[in-house]
């Protein structure tokens, strides 16, 4: 399965029967309980908002919402560890991050004792629609891991493939990016990524395609592949774009957003469930986003 845009993962879960259950931990903010009721009310998840509940219900009446509708719990000290628990006791699939710094959110779901890990490490990433591609696209890691080793890319990867299978997808197709599509003993990046194609290609990263080292244009412009003699099914049509770095991947997707007006939607990957985590400037429709899409991923 493909989807050419967001909207489509959207209404396929408005679609859906199983409607997921959402924790929100800080929910006393105006933008994230907007976002919020918009995909309660498409039937796309139901809401336990934990934090200031006189703030809560004040935002809730704004929006000219039932307050009833949802569960409430009254926290000001550590709404996170309840949400966190929430989860343990499987009475969410969603955990999202509203009026607290992620710094918490993070360390609270890190805890060895109480946390919520699944996987090896906790990333990031950032599903885009840009109008002059043909297909949304995933961008990882651009929030969380500063410079990872081989083997936090190879976990940050495998982190994105699994949520894209969960959504559909068969082998995707993955781009590990760097500034040239040769080995440079000079540049790390180059040589993380060709191991990580070679560890694809002994099915020790499985049920993707990795092409590395690749650069940019290499991996969005066919044209540019037949100019240089670079042949590979990922060029001109990958899914995931695996970044060297938060700085490469965190400026390259600001830029997507400011200059090339794409809409994105993001979360946090490697906990038991999907973490809808973004920054407070992030647009309604984008938390909404990530909503539907964390919905879609969840178990």
């Amino acid at each position: 399965m493909i989807f050419k845009s967001l909207d489509e993962i959207v209404s396929s879960m408005q679609k859906c029967s199983d409607k997921k259950r959402m924790v929100v931990a800080g929910a006393d903010e105006s933008h994230t309980l907007e976002a919020v009721s918009i995909a309660k009310k498409e039937g796309i998840i139901s809401a336990i908002l934990v934090g200031d509940s006189v703030r809560i219900n004040e935002i809730l009446n704004d929006l000219g919402e039932d307050c009833s509708e949802y569960e409430i719990i009254h926290n000001l000290e550590n709404p996170v560890d309840i949400a966190v628990k929430l989860i343990h006791e499987n009475k969410a699939d969603i955990l999202m991050k509203g009026n607290i710094q992620t710094s918490t959110l993070i360390k609270s779901v890190l805890n060895k004792d109480t946390g919520i890990m699944k996987g090896e490490l906790l990333s990031h990433v950032l599903f885009v629609q840009a109008p002059a591609y043909h297909k949304i696209f995933a961008v990882t890691d651009s929030a969380i891991i500063p410079n990872p080793d081989l083997n936090q890319k190879k976990a940050i990867l495998e982190n994105t493939v699994n949520a894209m299978l969960s959504l559909g997808y068969d082998d995707p197709k993955v781009a590990a990016l760097t500034a040239v599509e040769v080995v440079n003993l000079k540049m790390q990046e180059t040589v993380d990524a060709d191991e990580l194609k070679k560890l694809n290609q002994v099915g020790e990263i499985k049920n993707c395609i990795v092409e590395g080292p690749i650069s940019m244009d290499l991996a969005f412009d066919k044209d540019a592949g037949k100019i240089k003699g670079f042949t590979s099914t990922v060029v001109g049509d990958p899914d995931i774009l695996l970044m060297p770095n938060l700085l490469v991947g965190n400026v390259a997707v600001k830029t997507l957003k400011i200059f090339g007006q794409s809409t994105v939607a993001g979360l946090v990957l490697g906990a038991t469930v999907p973490i809808v985590l973004t920054s407070r400037s992030t647009a309604t429709r984008s938390k909404y986003m990530s909503i539907a899409i964390s919905a879609a991923i969840a178990i």
